[in-house]
């Protein structure tokens, strides 16, 4: 959504919502795009602004500034002055490698510079449309590398690691967090607690922001908590798999779910709040007389342009119950992928690539999630899933295809007696579930207010005849209506 496209608040007009109303300009201003904006979406409207229930208001004197314009000649002209710069200035060097490296970067960067200035917007403006376009065409450069790598044989792609960085390419033994599991080692007079400290490493902030994120982007206390329960004992079938879910208890439900996933839901829960019952007025920062005030309009600029509140309600439909079982699942799958790329393709749990592929999901799966929240609230107003939702999925997929390809063996190893049994027993559980709720209640329900209806119909028929002129009453009534049908 560009600059020119914002809309005032739900109850009146603002300058915003006027431009819309004004015929295209032929020269592609502002009011032009603002008039191709469709109406938001919703499940309920109210007032002339079309803005949903669950949406907060939005007061914006639609002040369109340089830092809004597109610049897309100038984008252009910066791009062919530093090709002609390598062109006819600069020396070609005669390493191949060197070459072949520079020329992919080169590229990809002309195609983000395209991206940037032409791809089209998406549902989140701030702090600028602009950086939410890139975060898709870093999508679409992520999602084409795994396809390359999915299309070459095992060793060929472990060893292509090596071209991003020489120390990849080397199989790197998986950390055991299991072991010892006493909280409190008497065996250790100097610090009986070594198994404690062991464990606090530099995951443990990460499982904290990385929870309060996730909660920013699904916005609801029951799908955060489940996801994090539900990891923890995908974990624990696991382990035989892959030695890095081999946790001790207290590691797996205190460290993880209640401390860190805990403590960083009920932070995402108390920031979801605040955003949700903060005013959303902006004016341009040269009408802003004070200071002070400038000053706090540039950090707001970092915050959402609107709220809109996620009100998932998986029990209210059979479709909804569906999409929010393939949310988790997918959430569950991408993180999964974390641990099972790394062990793949040899990569250490500390190197960057590890991290940046975090910062690119935390970056993307906001507006994956905003995408699919439109799409579910109101799908004939958004007839098709969002872009980046779709490349989210794309790429999720693209990733488990990739581990099993590259080691289906682990992959294959069969699950211990008990853990299949758990897993049966909750899925039964799940669609027992399913078909009584969608299904057999349902039907009952319908059933009862049947037998309801005839109920009181047979009801008021018998305190009709009981009257003393209550079968006349009724006969008049009937040969009324026969005379009737004959009239017409």
């Amino acid at each position: 959504m560009r600059r020119g496209e914002r809309r005032g608040p739900g109850g009146a007009l603002g300058k915003a919502a006027l431009e819309e109303q004004q015929p295209p300009q032929p020269n592609g201003g502002a009011p032009a795009a603002a008039a191709e904006r469709p109406p938001p979406p919703g499940a309920e409207r109210d007032g002339p602004g079309l803005r949903r229930s669950t949406e907060s208001e939005v007061y914006d004197d639609g002040t369109n500034t340089f830092f809004w314009r597109a610049h897309t000649l100038t984008v252009l002209f910066i791009l062919t002055c530093a090709l002609g710069y390598v062109t006819l200035l600069e020396e070609t060097p005669q390493d191949t490698a060197y070459n072949t490296k520079r020329g992919i970067v080169a590229s990809i960067l002309v195609f983000l510079c395209f991206g940037v200035t032409q791809a089209k917007d998406g549902p989140f403006s701030r702090p600028h449309p602009a950086y939410w376009r890139f975060w898709l065409c870093v999508s679409v450069v992520y999602e084409l590398f795994l396809i390359f790598i999915l299309f070459q044989t095992v060793q060929d792609g472990r060893q292509f690691m090596k071209y991003i960085d020489p120390h990849l390419g080397v199989p790197l033994p998986e950390r055991d967090y299991g072991g010892n599991c006493l909280i409190y080692d008497p065996g250790n007079e100097t610090d009986p607690f070594h198994n404690i400290w062991d464990k606090l490493d530099g995951f443990v902030p990460a499982h904290f922001f990385g929870w309060y994120l996730k909660t920013l982007m699904i916005r609801d206390w029951w799908m955060c908590m489940i996801i994090s329960v539900m990891f923890e004992f995908l974990e624990y079938s696991l382990e035989h798999q892959l030695p890095n879910f081999s946790e001790c208890w207290w590691d797996h439900w205190i460290m993880d779910v209640i401390l860190c996933n805990g403590l960083g839901i009920y932070c995402g829960m108390k920031t979801l709040s605040w955003l949700s019952l903060k005013t959303y007025k902006w004016q341009g920062l040269w009408n802003i007389p004070t200071y002070k005030g400038k000053m706090k309009r540039i950090v707001f600029q970092f915050t959402p342009y609107s709220w809109v509140k996620f009100e998932w309600k998986p029990a209210s439909s059979l479709r909804r119950w569906l999409a929010v079982c393939g949310i988790i699942f997918v959430f569950l799958l991408a993180e999964l992928n974390t641990f099972y790329l790394k062990f793949v393709l040899w990569m250490p749990p500390e190197h960057y690539l590890v991290l940046l592929r975090l910062v690119f999901f935390v970056n993307v799966g906001g507006v994956a999630m905003r995408e699919i929240y439109d799409f579910m609230d109101d799908p004939k107003f958004y007839k098709k899933l969002g872009q980046q939702a779709w490349l989210v999925a794309a790429i999720t997929a693209t990733e488990f295809l990739i581990v099993v390809k590259y080691d289906p063996y682990t992959l294959t190893l069969s699950l211990p007696f008990y853990i299949t049994q758990c897993w049966i027993l909750g899925i039964i559980l799940v669609l027992t579930w399913t078909a009584w709720r969608f299904f057999i209640r349902d039907i009952t329900l319908r059933y009862k207010e049947i037998r309801r209806q005839q109920q009181e119909h047979k009801y008021e028929k018998d305190k009709c005849l009981s009257n003393g002129d209550g079968l006349s009453s009724i006969l008049d009534e009937q040969n009324g209506n026969k005379l009737r049908e004959r009239k017409l």
